[in-house]
């Protein structure tokens, strides 16, 4: 009895699961049959060349696999030109990353480097206005640092002895006039004021002048010594300011555009490794230096401490953003020609686009997208180049076929050309021939070894001539000769070679 029962179940679940596999695997089975009848290829084109088309699988003539391509299965969903369809399992084996495109400011900045200068609007140069000699100098050397009324050189002139005498006449007179004049004619030559009064307390004439430093800085340019005679015009020293100073950088000419006035720039100096100085771009120069092809940027620093010193070298980096913002993409998503700029966008569902994009500025990270994306739209960052190449594919013939469908374009089984016979390879049943272009397989004008025909004498190929050969695709010999039209013609410049003619059996 338990044997019985046993069997009986048995037969059950053994019902059970035949009525499964008939309503579940059967079916599907026939759907995939149904789908693969589908997706039969419409026809296969040359990778290199989207004219070069065949009704079977084959060889380019650069001697690629010819590409399938198939129809779309749902004509209601048929994608936009160039859109290609990768299977999620394929995008994962391809290693495809996407990045979204972002709208924010872009971090620009130009390193350079650049010479700390003195602020030129603060740099004073001593000159004497009258001929004379100097007869005690009370700054010694170059670099010193002098403050503001303090004495630099004594000089004797006549000139200022009679200046003085003129002043003292006036007094002595009380001429209120001749006095105001002669003060006005000492403040002309430098003469101190404190030097007038004292003149005027003392009613003596000085024979030495004192002169004083008109601001605080630094000496530079000490060319006079005790004893010099100068004259209007001699330079004695310069006086520079460095509680300011400029520093001098050159950027290149395509780097130009993006420098403003204002602009934050941060310093670094090897003398000063661990210290950091920023400041701001004070003056953008006109012209470009013509041997350089630069432009030159005047920066301005805070140096109260005094740490920057004339004609130290400085690296620089001047920051361009502006505080705009921009629509980005990563770097290593864009895909540059030579006549232009690419990039694969994600459009969802393993649906990719190669898109032209327009370029604006970069820095190490992201590049500027001035027209072809906006932001929210994803773009991938790695493998886009099989993509961008599949995706030029399909979108050239859906450009084709845009309008209207039309259909593939018959080519020519076989076609005869005049040929020039190179090479002669009886042992292998193979000949080079030099042919003129042949348009109706899209070939250019070259030279090609091809296989003959077994039923095709060889003796017919002789080196130098010129023939008439009809030529096909095999499917075990590739391009080969099937037939040599006609015989016995003197060979021909491949110059004048006529163009093929199609054949078609």
């Amino acid at each position: 009895m338990n044997n019985l029962f046993k069997s009986l179940s048995l037969l059950a679940v053994g019902g059970a699961v035949g009525v499964l596999v008939s309503q579940f695997l059967l079916p599907s089975h026939e759907t995939e049959q149904r789908s693969a009848g589908a997706n039969e290829p419409l026809y296969w084109v040359a990778p290199m060349d989207a004219n070069f088309r065949r009704d079977k699988p084959g060889k380019s003539p650069m001697g690629m696999d010819l590409v399938p391509v198939y129809a779309n299965d749902n004509a209601s969903e048929q994608p936009s030109a160039g859109t290609v369809f990768i299977a999620p399992h394929v995008v994962n084996n391809l290693g495809v990353r996407s990045a979204p495109v972002t709208k924010a400011v872009l971090e620009n900045k130009i390193s350079t480097v650049g010479y700390v200068q003195y602020d030129q609007e603060r740099l004073i140069h001593i000159h004497p206005r009258v001929e004379g000699w100097i007869n005690k100098l009370h700054v010694k050397t170059a670099g010193e640092h002098v403050t503001k009324g303090q004495p630099l050189y004594d000089i004797y002139s006549p000139t200022l002895v009679n200046a003085q005498e003129e002043l003292l006449l006036g007094v002595n007179r009380a001429n209120k006039r001749l006095v105001n004049a002669a003060k006005e004619r000492l403040h002309s030559l430098l003469v101190p004021a404190k030097t007038i009064d004292r003149i005027i307390t003392r009613r003596q004439v000085e024979q030495t002048i004192t002169l004083y430093a008109p601001q605080s800085g630094v000496v530079d340019n000490l060319v006079a010594r005790e004893g010099f005679y100068v004259k209007p015009g001699t330079k004695i020293m310069s006086i520079g300011a460095l509680d300011e100073v400029w520093v001098n950088a050159q950027v290149f000419e395509r780097q130009s555009s993006a420098v403003n006035i204002g602009d934050h720039v941060s310093m670094t100096l090897d003398y000063w490794p661990r210290e950091q100085w920023h400041g701001q771009v004070d003056y953008v120069y006109p012209t470009l230096d013509e041997q350089t092809r630069t432009l030159r940027v005047r920066l301005r620093f805070d140096n109260q401490d005094r740490k920057l010193k004339p004609n130290m070298f400085a690296k620089v980096a001047i920051d361009t953003n502006g505080g705009q913002t921009h629509i980005l993409v990563p770097r290593e998503s864009v895909i540059r020609t030579g006549k232009s700029s690419r990039v694969v966008m994600d459009l969802g569902g393993g649906n990719f686009k190669s898109v032209k994009v327009e370029l604006g500025r970069s820095n190490e990270q992201f590049i500027e997208v001035l027209s072809g994306l906006e932001e929210g739209d994803s773009v991938v960052v790695s493998a886009q180049f099989l993509i961008d190449s599949e995706s030029s594919v399909s979108s050239d013939f859906m450009r084709i076929n845009s309008e209207t469908e039309q259909p593939v374009e018959e080519v020519p089984n076989t076609v005869v050309v005049n040929v020039m016979v190179e090479t002669v390879m009886e042992g292998h049943r193979m000949v080079t021939l030099t042919h003129p272009p042949i348009p109706q397989w899209g070939w250019p004008e070259m030279t090609m070894d091809f296989m003959v025909a077994k039923d095709v004498d060889m003796s017919l190929f002789k080196q130098g001539e010129s023939l008439d050969v009809e030529i096909t695709e095999d499917d075990e010999l590739g391009y080969a000769v099937i037939a040599v039209v006609n015989q016995g013609k003197e060979a021909v410049d491949h110059s004048q070679m006529n163009h093929a003619q199609p054949h078609n059996h």
